[in-house]
């Protein structure tokens, strides 16, 4: 009776029109509009910086897979987004020998040497710039540009890329404090649109909150991520800097934390790596929080101003405890154990 109803085969048995180049290549459509909006309010130099750092990536990646016997599978995507992130967390004034460095570091080693795709331990983009906050420091924490300067985008050609600087907000706060701060950028809510819309220096991906918030929304549209990991990534952070980034208890400003920095780029696009984060909900929210914890820790206590990479990268480890904390229960209770049987 039930014969044309239901069908035995072997898996998998949920099927979708969805695969990984298609999702990455969305994920890479949704980062376009910041890395635009960063060559209008910076310059041409951000477009050279992340078009060597993608050809890098994809270059490494390809010659990597060749050398160790692997499949080359250049074309889905995750090379061309590791790359785009990778020029996303590094200043707009670096030298173009950087992203080269980095491409290195996150696609051979942070990447092939562990395995290859969907088994590196850590968000490779983010390994990348661990590691050229360790060998450039100075490159990385001083090559800032002050946005919308003599119309960046029409008077690029000529500058130098040394032509520096300004802070960003962040380190203008940890190293002179909130009165430095608000005489250069005017007390809230003023500078909440500049810093939303994306007129602050800032790694050139980073600045633009709207642009931001908008690709991972329409990423959460399509099902490709969830809202467990953003949202408890700025919460976490927005309720820590409020009750502990003032100079009394609950004195600090949350609107700015999330803002201002990587928050947002970090909590839609690099804490949500595939690989890298808990695949259930419950040990999602704990994964998100303990980002946010470490990072504003990191920005009130540590040495650098910004936290929200080594706070993805420190988490990223232990994404596979969560998995096994809240592991999903099963169709049926586990049968009685038989006489004398342990």
């Amino acid at each position: 009776m039930l014969r044309g109803l239901w069908k035995v085969s072997v898996s998998p048995h949920v099927r979708s029109n969805e695969s990984v180049e298609k999702i990455m290549w969305t994920v890479v459509a949704c980062l376009v509009p910041p890395l635009v909006l960063s060559v209008f309010i910076f310059g041409i130099q951000t477009l050279i910086i992340t078009v060597v750092s993608v050809i890098s990536c994809v270059a490494v990646e390809a010659i990597s897979q060749k050398c160790l016997g692997r499949k080359i599978t250049v074309r889905d995507g995750s090379a061309v987004i590791t790359g785009m992130l990778i020029a996303f967390v590094i200043p707009p004034g670096v030298n173009y020998l950087l992203p080269v460095l980095g491409a290195v570091m996150a696609i051979y080693i942070g990447k092939h040497l562990l395995g290859g795709i969907g088994y590196n331990i850590f968000n490779p983009a983010l390994l990348a710039r661990a590691f050229m906050v360790a060998t450039f420091p100075v490159a990385m924490t001083s090559a800032w540009l002050p946005p919308l300067q003599d119309m960046a985008i029409f008077s690029y050609l000529g500058t130098p890329l040394d032509a520096i600087t300004t802070a960003t907000p962040l380190a203008l706060i940890k190293e002179q404090g909130m009165a430095a701060f608000t005489a250069q950028y005017g007390a809230a809510p003023n500078f909440y649109t500049d810093f939303f819309l994306g007129w602050r220096p800032g790694c050139i991906g980073e600045t633009s909150g709207l642009l931001i918030v908008l690709g991972g929304l329409y990423l959460l549209y399509r099902g490709y991520i969830t809202w467990h990991i953003p949202v408890s990534v700025i919460g976490s952070v927005a309720l820590l800097s409020w009750a502990f980034g003032g100079e009394t208890l609950f004195s600090g400003d949350p609107i700015l934390a999330v803002l201002s920095g990587g928050i947002l780029l970090g909590a839609f696009f690099m804490a949500n790596d595939y690989v890298t984060c808990p695949t259930n909900k419950k040990g999602q929210l704990i994964y998100g929080i303990g980002i946010g914890v470490l990072t504003v820790l990191i920005r009130l206590k540590g040495g650098y101003p910004e936290g929200i990479c080594y706070a993805i990268l420190l988490m990223n480890p232990v994404s596979s405890v969560f998995d096994n904390w809240f592991k999903p229960q099963r169709f049926a209770p586990p049968l009685p154990l038989q006489g004398g049987e342990k």
